[in-house]
């Protein structure tokens, strides 16, 4: 879906910020935190503010165009797929990868999280090392040397 009509459809007001701000999020894979949508919006719409952005980012995600992912930086990270899935993170470079784990969901919540209150959605991150920083580690290394860490 285009961001015009997603937009639309939310019945929000159109503006060209929210409209910029939503082009940059869905043709961007790498879940980009308000900053750099903020360093990329800038270029096109000089007198934009880090405000209006951080704030368009709000108002998208109480109504659902985007969801906020917790990230290792204190940033939140922002993604325009809302559909249930889940994150692997790469605690190196900070890449963010989507997954489905359809078994997630057929798992029992405990008891004592039953009994906290209604569970509405279930949400998983996964933190690691990705394979490209794993092959870089792994070639940085000179032979006959021991890794550590």
């Amino acid at each position: 879906m285009d961001a015009y009509r997603l937009l639309k459809g939310t019945g929000l007001k159109l503006t060209q910020q929210r409209l910029e701000i939503l082009y940059i999020l869905m043709s961007d894979v790498d879940h980009p935190s308000a900053e750099d949508i903020y360093e990329r919006i800038k270029l096109k719409m000089p007198t934009i503010s880090f405000d209006t952005v951080y704030r368009t980012l709000a108002l998208f995600e109480r109504h659902g165009i985007v969801s906020r992912v917790h990230y290792l930086d204190d940033k939140s990270r922002y993604d325009p797929n809302t559909t249930h899935h889940c994150h692997f993170v790469c605690t190196r470079c900070k890449t963010i990868k989507h997954f489905q784990w359809s078994e997630l969901d057929e798992l029992t919540v405990p008891d004592e999280v039953q009994r906290w209150g209604e569970v509405k959605d279930r949400y998983l991150e996964i933190r690691g090392v990705c394979q490209d920083c794993l092959r870089k580690e792994r070639s940085a290394q000179e032979p006959g040397e021991e890794e550590t860490s």
